[in-house]
């Protein structure tokens, strides 16, 4: 698994405010979409195009598009919807999924309530959206999920990741087919998860923090 932490001065200002308990809820939702966008932007670095030539009104130019079939954003809900804007800002084209996922408080096992993906993955690129890797459960879990469909190609994104889950996702990464490649791209690399399995310092509940507490 190749993973990418982010030090550009822009991603790290942004994430700074994010963190900070006094940003509401408006500015929180709009710097979450900010900061995928300018993720997204590395992270689909290695997006499949196929070369082509169009006609300019000088000459004609030879360029590229994005090959079919369309990548896939999967946002993980509910926190991962906070993210979809910002990605869909910078490839509108692409298809959109969703994943349902819940951690157990007590066991911190994740489980899938609900999904509306595509029936088949095979030879498309699917982007994870989840804002927070602490325990790396609920990755991990999606990632399976994914991989039973036949996705080959996957970039997670995540806005705050831990030590603890990305030691967890490479670990169990070990496990799965070679030809199964997943990227990581991160804003951020904390220092710990505390006891409850929280990321510390991390940003707090992203969900709670993005919609309010339900």
């Amino acid at each position: 698994m190749k993973v990418h932490i982010s030090d550009h001065p822009l991603i790290t200002h942004k994430v700074t405010v994010l963190r900070d308990e006094s940003t509401p809820s408006s500015i929180f939702r709009e710097l979450i979409s900010e900061i995928v966008t300018l993720l997204a932007y590395e992270a689909t670095r290695d997006v499949k195009v196929v070369p082509t030539t169009v006609q300019t009104p000088v000459a004609s130019a030879q360029g590229a598009l994005m090959a079919k079939p369309d990548p896939v954003v999967i946002p993980i809900l509910r926190a991962g919807l906070g993210m979809l804007d910002g990605m869909v800002r910078l490839i509108p084209s692409v298809q959109v999924g969703f994943l349902g996922m819940v951690r157990d408080e007590q066991t911190l096992q994740a489980s899938t309530y609900a999904n509306r993906l595509p029936a088949d993955l095979h030879d498309r690129h699917c982007f994870l959206l989840d804002p927070m890797l602490a325990t790396g459960g609920t990755l991990i879990a999606a990632i399976h999920y994914l991989v039973d469909l036949g996705a080959t190609e996957i970039t997670a994104i995540c806005i705050i990741s831990s030590p603890e889950g990305i030691a967890a996702l490479e670990k169990e990464l070990e496990h799965l087919d070679s030809s199964v490649k997943v990227t990581l791209f991160s804003a951020a690399l904390d220092t710990k998860l505390n006891e409850k399995g929280y990321i510390v310092p991390g940003l707090g509940d992203a969900g709670d923090r993005l919609y309010g507490v339900v």
